[in-house]
């Protein structure tokens, strides 16, 4: 990073259709592979958020593995799509109200059978879900607000790993890493001489590698919102719910 043309921000991929509008044109209709595909990644992307309602509904760490492996097993089986409705258009709407269904008539089989009947659609890391619901203040938060929380912060999670390896394809991790405390609130409070210093850049050079890694991020952040959501027009929509989220 030595000077402004090499700072340039790594091009994004080609965007595909969004997950969430291809499993939707493909409810009601025969067996999609690719809607499919679409629903089970982000069903990885995005199970921790289920994981956590669960827990605050008072399911112990084990019950609540088994109840989340259940949940996405069954999602994810071959007739899924005639249970999706086009009145949920949002990915986020669609799995909450999935999962309180499925509490409601089905934990108890679920919990009846060993770690989802064998049946692992998912990987769960429990000590990292465990720590993330550690920090969740459970005497005041419900469980529907834990799962929002939960639910921005996942889909920031993957912004930021999506960012992070498009710069790590160019060669550039060390310069992420340095430049990554710029994107939070506190970011004005980060020395740009000192960032600068540590790339063996000039001062001018970091802001404009900053203003790069924040237009970036805005354009991930407005594509990975467009996976879970039915229609462009609620992208904006899904934004404000996200920081409304996190602000709650």
């Amino acid at each position: 990073m030595t000077s402004t043309h090499q700072e340039t921000t790594p091009a994004g991929p080609h965007f595909s259709p969004t997950h969430w509008s291809v499993v939707l044109a493909a409810a009601g209709r025969a067996d999609s592979t690719q809607a499919r595909d679409a629903l089970e990644k982000l069903c990885r992307n995005y199970w921790l958020p289920i994981y956590a309602f669960i827990r605050r509904q008072g399911r112990n760490p084990h019950d609540a593995q088994d109840l989340t492996q259940e949940f996405f097993a069954r999602l994810l089986e071959k007739h899924f799509l005639g249970d999706v409705q086009r009145d949920k258009g949002r990915f986020r709407s669609f799995l909450l109200a999935s999962v309180k269904h499925f509490l409601a008539n089905e934990w108890d089989k679920a919990v009846a059978q060993k770690r989802g009947g064998g049946r692992a659609p998912i990987s769960i890391d429990a000590a990292m879900a465990e720590s993330a619901v550690g920090f969740e203040p459970a005497d005041t938060l419900t469980a529907e607000k834990i799962f929002e929380r939960r639910w921005a912060l996942a889909l920031l999670d993957q912004v930021l790993r999506r960012l992070r390896e498009e710069y790590a394809r160019d060669g550039k991790e060390r310069q992420f890493e340095r430049l990554k405390p710029t994107l939070t609130e506190a970011s004005r409070s980060v020395p740009y001489a000192e960032i600068a210093a540590q790339l063996g850049a000039s001062e001018g050079a970091v802001k404009v590698a900053v203003h790069r890694l924040r237009q970036r991020y805005r354009e991930l952040l407005r594509a990975e919102i467009t996976d879970t959501v039915g229609a462009a027009e609620d992208v904006d929509d899904e934004i404000r719910n996200l920081f409304a989220a996190l602000a709650g």
